[in-house]
């Protein structure tokens, strides 16, 4: 028996989680997305949007770090169709999130709640709901679900209006602090680039860095981004080089 069939016939034996517990366990989610959601209002602002229009981004496309690059598209004169496109091929991979889900649940679902926590289901909420359901064996419901990608979403919302708001000026007398927010997206970035290097996907790496180079070399950033997506997911489907598997 697999490690899922295994949890599949043991998660009957324990109770259903509640909200509160869904609320609980997304605390270490709202500690992450507070910074990062302040950083993408200040930003936003920056560039010329409108608080509203910033606020409009994280409540409807709640999309992380793209809502960093269709921001920086967009000023930068991108039409809305590069734009988009960009921010899809980007998030493509939350395609997969709700089927893995899904397997691993065996109660029905009621129609009236899962487009909500579906909305919600996010990297750090997926990765969340899946390390509970697993490792703290939690049981699977719709409301613990929906408490985990409600405070996760208000979160952001909170913290893209709270940036939204200091880039009005309020944040004027404090440029260190500014600028050190302003430099929070790029170094989250850099820390994903060393860790790929880490676990030895530098052929990856390299070939998304190569086609994001060339695009912007031969035609424009938004050409770079998507070049640099094409690149590398074509680079990860080839066998590694010299015929060693990939960790």
């Amino acid at each position: 028996m697999t490690a899922e069939q295994n949890y599949l016939s043991e998660n009957t034996d324990f109770p259903p989680s509640s909200w509160r517990e869904g609320v609980i366990d997304s605390l270490p989610i709202v500690i992450g997305y507070l910074p990062v959601a302040f950083a993408f209002g200040l930003n936003a602002t920056k560039l010329g949007f409108t608080p509203l229009e910033a606020i409009f981004f994280s409540c409807i496309i709640y999309a992380g770090a793209s809502q960093f690059v269709i921001t920086a598209l967009l000023s930068a004169g991108a039409s809305l169709w590069i734009a988009a496109l960009t921010v899809m091929a980007m998030d493509v991979r939350h395609i997969l999130y709700g089927p893995s889900l899904r397997q691993r649940i065996t109660q029905k679902l009621n129609p009236r709640k899962t487009p909500f926590w579906a909305f919600g289901l996010t990297d750090e909420v997926f990765a969340a709901a899946t390390a509970k359901l697993y490792r703290d064996h939690r049981g699977w419901s719709e409301n613990w679900m929906l408490g985990i990608a409600f405070c996760s979403w208000l979160s952001w919302v909170a913290g893209t209006v709270a940036g939204a708001w200091s880039g009005n000026g309020l944040l004027d007398d404090y440029p260190a602090v500014e600028g050190a927010l302003t430099f929070m997206l790029p170094a989250l970035f850099l820390s994903f680039l060393l860790a790929s290097f880490q676990r030895r996907q530098s052929f990856t790496v390299i070939a998304a860095l190569a086609g994001a180079l060339a695009g912007m070399m031969l035609f424009s950033i938004p050409v770079a981004i998507l070049s640099g997506i094409v690149a590398g997911c074509l680079a990860g489907l080839l066998p590694p080089p010299g015929g060693r598997e990939r960790p």
